[in-house]
């Protein structure tokens, strides 16, 4: 026990140490992003600093395995230098022993990134993407998607226009069916209402079927008086099909707690769930995945020095850890597009490298 518990104290200062590093180059490689992306919207560098530590969150989720894997090679390179790992071994235990305290720890930091970061990283994305745009343009957008169906918000220099749609009953054309439509004034006082059966968003405009339109102006006593029908009416927009989707795609701004809720409203409204189902189970499967990343990079690593190629072990444990990387986003982008289960494409790749690195390590524990 006494010795797990010093393992465990060596990994965790490994771990502190190099997440340090990283969190002080991430900050400042997306300092200098951000100037470079705001250039000419004149920002304070108070300004700056505000968008890229709101940035800093996700990145940082982003790279919890490149964390975990060179923490791992650092503990156990570290080990073999000061024969530690031998006389770990003298005394009767094993390798396999030893990496307890390790994935012990992989476990309660991957799980504090699904129960803490996770909604940490997607509030200060959500933030990061709103000061954003707000500073980019004058004309802000906003995407929310509800029981009662789907929220849409353009704005323009003459004021803001609400968008509400029952339903959308084609994603790829992105149409649109039971619409409200409600123009405000800059100063926040409703002018117009427009209610259509249904509104296709096409280029500069939305092309209203059965429209119906009322002026809220003041002095309108009766705006049933003077409602006027369309068959086909065209109202402009700043709004594009991509835009929309982008918006609709960020999931990883959206907090584990509230991605249940928002896949059913996603449902109910028309929208395919897919890439918020498979990103859900990735997020559920985060601790086995980090787990993988110490198995892996101790496979290759818990060895003594005097056998020399320490230095080739490190690069192939690194190179290991960024395949299964990548394995497990093809899987993902698999899952999204419908050609593999979503439990598989989540929880598959974790458990091939957890087997695969346990066998390599059963191989060297044989000799």
């Amino acid at each position: 026990m006494i010795l797990d518990r010093y393992f465990a104290r060596r990994f965790l200062q490994s771990f502190l140490i190099i997440g340090a590093i990283f969190l002080t180059l991430i900050i400042l490689i997306d300092l200098i992003e951000q100037v470079r992306r705001f250039d000419d919207a004149d920002l304070t560098f108070g300004q700056l600093i505000q968008l890229t530590l709101l940035n800093t969150p996700a990145a940082i989720s982003e790279m919890l395995p490149l964390l975990m894997i060179l923490s791992t090679i650092a503990l156990f390179v570290g080990l073999a230098r000061s024969s530690e790992l031998v006389v770990t071994r003298a005394i009767g235990r094993s390798g396999i022993r030893a990496l307890l305290a390790p994935v012990f720890l992989a476990l309660v930091i991957g799980g504090l990134a699904v129960v803490l970061l996770n909604p940490i990283a997607a509030a200060t994305s959500e933030e990061f993407q709103r000061l954003s745009e707000s500073y980019r343009s004058d004309s802000r957008s906003t995407l929310s998607i509800s029981r009662e169906g789907l929220w849409l918000r353009q704005g323009s220099a003459n004021g803001q226009s609400v968008i509400h749609a029952r339903a959308v009953t084609n994603e790829e054309m992105l149409v649109l069916r039971n619409v409200t439509i409600t123009t405000f004034s800059g100063d926040g006082t409703p002018v117009e209402q427009i209610v259509a059966d249904r509104a296709q968003l096409e280029p500069g405009q939305w092309v209203l079927k059965r429209a119906k339109t009322w002026s809220l102006v003041d002095g309108e006593v009766n705006p049933e008086a003077t409602a006027t029908s369309y068959k086909t009416l065209d109202i402009p927009t700043t709004l594009t099909r991509e835009r929309i989707l982008d918006r609709l795609g960020q999931k990883k701004s959206v907090s584990i707690y509230d991605l249940p809720q928002l896949i059913e409203d996603l449902r109910e409204a028309g929208f395919s769930t897919k890439q918020y189902e498979v990103w859900l189970q990735t997020q559920l499967a985060r601790p086995l995945f980090l787990v993988s990343m110490v198995l892996i990079g101790a496979a290759f690593t818990m060895r003594h020095v005097r056998f020399g190629g320490t230095g080739i072990a490190v690069l192939t444990a690194v190179l290991l850890g960024f395949a299964i990387y990548f394995i497990r986003n093809f899987a993902q982008i698999l899952g999204e597009n419908g050609q593999l289960p979503i439990f598989v494409a989540a929880w598959a790749p974790p458990f091939a490298a957890i087997l695969l690195s346990m066998g390599l390590l059963l191989h060297a524990e044989d000799g």
